[in-house]
């Protein structure tokens, strides 16, 4: 049964977390009578309604709940906002809680997304060490329908494809034997930032406000607090629902396509390994009159998941068209250069090899 506009915020958040991980609880069972499950905590709205949602629905579900608390250093305070969204997660009866402290690089030593991305990068490291050292296999994150909205927004703006527009997956590999799990994206519960911060309320938990959610130097920021809002006035309201809906959609189509395109690597492809090492890939080849039949959409995702597949490569579409243009448009012309890779046409092969 859906959930209706007037169900209690609260009830809402435990729906979406039931729906979600009743299957996953069932498949960790088999290995252990009560499944550990993370919450990972920041002490804000949507962590803090996730992390009580699951508590509640712990017993229902046969699991434990525990959570894993990273404090980051970036700002003032940061010990004492992480040791307060412990004393709150052992409130709610979680257990075991670990507070973590991770060291995040700034200015030049920062990767290439910037602190932000440092900190996601390193944040997700620790999880998934935590995550080992007590045997756990799934960790939550609280994002919600509105980050998807935002995701989506992004994802158009580069011009990106089926896969970026699906936004961000409900649950992906964390680590081996450890899952990501994003129960507040599910569809039919549709948990936004104001659900998460009414329930916060319902249930009488005091959130924390990350100041870094309003500063404006932050790009999703901006999406957040002058893009959406404007379009949400133009277009009328439901405009972040109807985003988060497109990623849905988009997912599935995206899901279909991959698993078509690895069913025909499987049956397609020829690897040569390396003399070297017999686990690297030193050239793929593929029929050229099988791709040839292949629709483009299908073709060119082939072609991207040769790359990554086997060359661990990221292809833009420049790129791949260029490749597929090997197969499309022959005319005799030389090799085509991408990053970390080489495609050629061959006796009635396109070859991909490493640079």
């Amino acid at each position: 049964m859906a959930s209706h506009p007037h169900t209690p915020a609260s009830m809402r958040v435990r729906l979406a977390v039931r729906d979600t991980l009743s299957r996953h609880i069932a498949a960790s069972s088999a290995l252990d009578r009560q499944p550990l499950v993370l919450v990972a905590l920041s002490g804000g709205a949507d962590s803090l309604a996730l992390a009580a949602a699951v508590a509640a629905e712990s017993s229902g579900l046969g699991c434990r709940v525990g959570a894993v608390i990273i404090d980051h250093g970036l700002q003032e305070g940061s010990t004492e906002i992480a040791d307060r969204a412990a004393d709150q997660a052992r409130g709610l009866g979680l257990s075991p809680v670990v507070v973590r402290r991770v060291r995040v690089a700034t200015g030049p030593a920062a990767s290439t997304g910037g602190p932000e991305a440092a900190a996601r990068s390193a944040r997700y490291r620790v999880i998934a060490e935590v995550a080992k050292e007590l045997e756990c296999h799934t960790v939550l994150t609280a994002h919600t329908r509105d980050d998807q909205a935002e995701q989506v927004l992004l994802a158009l703006a580069r011009g990106s494809g089926t896969r970026s527009i699906a936004g961000i997956p409900p649950e992906r590999e964390l680590a081996e034997g450890v899952s990501i799990v994003r129960p507040l994206l599910n569809e039919r519960a549709g948990v936004t930032r104001e659900i998460t911060e009414t329930s916060c309320a319902e249930v009488g938990l005091d959130p924390w406000h990350d100041p870094h959610n309003t500063d404006p130097s932050y790009l999703r920021v901006r999406v957040r607090t002058e893009v959406l809002p404007v379009l949400e006035d133009a277009l009328g309201p439901g405009f972040a629902a109807a985003l988060a809906r497109s990623a849905d959609l988009a997912r599935e189509d995206a899901d279909a396509l991959d698993l078509i395109a690895d069913q025909k690597l499987a049956e397609l492809v020829r690897v040569e390994f390396s003399a070297n090492n017999a686990q690297l890939a030193s050239r793929v080849c593929c029929p050229v009159n099988a791709l040839s039949q292949m629709s483009a959409a299908l073709r060119n995702r082939v072609i991207r998941r040769i790359a990554e597949h086997y060359f661990a490569t990221q292809l833009t579409r420049e790129h791949t068209l260029a490749i597929a243009s090997l197969v499309t448009a022959w005319r005799g012309q030389g090799p085509i250069h991408a990053p970390g890779i080489v495609a050629k046409r061959e006796a009635g092969d396109l070859v991909i090899f490493a640079r």
